[in-house]
């Protein structure tokens, strides 16, 4: 009996370490796909070409895309990927939390902050001007 539970209890720890992992990775992933989207958007405002269309890898094919259009996908592409990082990092400290409790280990000590939005922050600009 007392074996069996000791292997539940590792089980137990080694899926929520595994989902902390898996998280982790799911972030750097998508940070990469952002630092590739945001290349993209630098070479589309520096080119020297005024080409009303550009080439855009879709897959395994390129395609000729309006440059505005291209920008404004890529754009949508980085607020998107933006929200899912925030939405991952959300979950990951309670996650994080939930395998310190596991394992025996206080919780995570700090505030719990987060940093100011963009809004919130020109909102403060605006005010500390005046």
């Amino acid at each position: 009996m007392d074996s069996s539970r000791v292997l539940e209890y590792l089980m137990e720890v080694e899926v929520a370490a595994e989902d902390v992992l898996a998280d982790k990775q799911q972030i750097v992933d998508l940070d990469a796909r952002r630092n590739r989207n945001r290349e993209a958007m630098n070479a589309l405002r520096d080119s020297a070409s005024q080409n009303d269309k550009v080439k855009v890898c879709f897959g395994s094919m390129f395609i000729k895309f309006p440059k505005e259009n291209a920008k404004s996908m890529i754009q949508k592409d980085q607020e998107q990927l933006d929200q899912e990082i925030n939405d991952i990092r959300k979950r990951l400290k309670a996650k994080v939390n939930h395998l310190n409790d596991l394992q025996g280990k206080p919780e995570l000590r700090g505030y719990n902050l987060s940093p100011l939005s963009s809004d919130e922050l020109k909102a403060i600009n605006n005010i500390l001007m005046r």
